[in-house]
């Protein structure tokens, strides 16, 4: 293996059944990002987890959320009336 290489992660098949409301959605969540449905839905899994597991924010995505609004404070009010 090559310098900066990285192995695929192991991956095991599970058989399931879905509303095929939810299932269309998320196939067509899947087609418009140009991503595998399997993809799409263990994005889906693990955000479930982390909210369920009561996960905290992204120290990053609070930081952008606070900059944000120092800047933008103003902006945001206005929008709320």
């Amino acid at each position: 293996m090559t310098k900066g290489a990285r192995m695929a992660p192991t991956r095991e098949k599970f058989a399931s059944q879905a509303d095929p409301e939810i299932l269309a959605a998320m196939r067509a969540v899947a087609a418009e990002e140009g991503r595998q449905l399997q993809a799409v839905l263990e994005d889906a899994m693990r955000e479930y987890l982390a909210r369920r597991s009561g996960a905290a924010v992204d120290p990053a995505v609070a930081e952008a959320l606070a900059a944000s609004i120092a800047e933008f404070d103003s902006l945001y009010e206005r929008l709320a009336r």
